[in-house]
């Protein structure tokens, strides 16, 4: 392995869009490789960071290699949600174990409402944003490189016109879509069903179909998958919508409204009724306090 910093023997387990992940026995260095335009902005993760707790990854330190790259560095993780789902989608047809359901996402609501509460967006939830210690957890919620914050994002990005670029394939919530610059934490609770959804579906699989970024037409993709799964939004089913730059009612193929007994079939109905709380196109998606407080229709998690 090689050296980075004072940690030796570093071996390379992953890389990302803007870094390289090392392994130093119980730590993991992420080094800062490629400068990307914003959201992207590793300096403004590590402040970030830095005032938050468990289950959000604790920092536990940040410097400067040999060659003047940031380098930050955690925990060492073994597991992300994304190898257990392809790991379960692979050696059998069945749903994730439930009790493990319910224990990461009690986890991740917890640090959706530590970030949420301090007005902080994370902007990336994803299966792979999501760290296992080991295969029943305990779980921590990583990848802050795109998280918007209320204070030292407001130069770069104002809060009613925030960057749309964000979040990862089929996790993408609808107004991103459509243009809203003055999204929040909802499009956080959107990405949190998506992946609730997938866990509880036998074998495991995403609710919407997504093409990789890079491809043409991998927004309009997802737009229609979207649309063909819970039906096409109507100023009804969205009444947000209508003052976003581009409208979601006109132009497009229309698709029946599905219950969520359509959409997701044999699967737990506890868990559904969640998903169907916080996948949905209008203003009244869950938030994390409500989905993790003690009320009646939420105990379930």
């Amino acid at each position: 392995g090689i050296r980075i910093g004072s940690y030796s023997n570093c071996t390379p387990i992953s890389e990302g869009v803007t870094s390289e992940v090392f392994r130093s026995g119980t730590t993991a260095l992420k080094v800062i490789v490629h400068s990307t335009p914003e959201p992207h902005n590793p300096l403004r993760e590590v402040k970030i960071l830095q005032t938050l707790h468990p289950p959000c990854i604790p920092l536990l330190d940040s410097f400067r290699d040999h060659e003047q790259r940031l380098v930050l560095a955690f925990p060492y993780m073994p597991l992300t949600l994304a190898d257990v789902l392809d790991r379960s989608s692979s050696t059998s047809s069945s749903a994730l174990d439930l009790d493990l359901v319910r224990s990461l996402f009690r986890d991740i609501l917890q640090a959706l409402r530590e970030i949420h509460g301090q007005g902080i967006v994370h902007r990336d939830i994803k299966p792979s944003a999501i760290l296992l210690a080991s295969p029943s957890g305990p779980v921590y919620l990583s990848d802050f490189g795109t998280a918007w914050h209320p204070t030292f994002s407001a130069a770069s990005e104002p809060r009613d016109s925030k960057i749309l670029d964000i979040g990862t394939g089929p996790y993408r919530a609808p107004e991103v879509l459509f243009g809203d610059k003055s999204y929040g934490p909802p499009v956080d609770m959107w990405a949190l069903g998506a992946v609730l959804a997938e866990c509880i579906r036998s074998p495991p699989a995403p609710l919407f179909e997504s093409r990789p970024a890079h491809e043409d037409g991998n927004q309009l993709g997802l737009i229609l998958s979207i649309f063909k799964t819970l039906g096409t939004p109507t100023p009804e089913t969205w009444p947000e919508a209508k003052g976003f730059k581009v409208t979601p009612f006109e132009l497009w193929t229309v698709f029946p409204q599905r219950s969520w007994e359509e959409i997701l079939p044999g699967v737990d109905e506890g868990f559904r009724e969640v998903v169907g709380r916080l996948v949905r196109y209008d203003g009244s998606r869950a938030t994390a306090e409500e989905v993790s407080s003690a009320s009646p229709e939420y105990t379930y998690i």
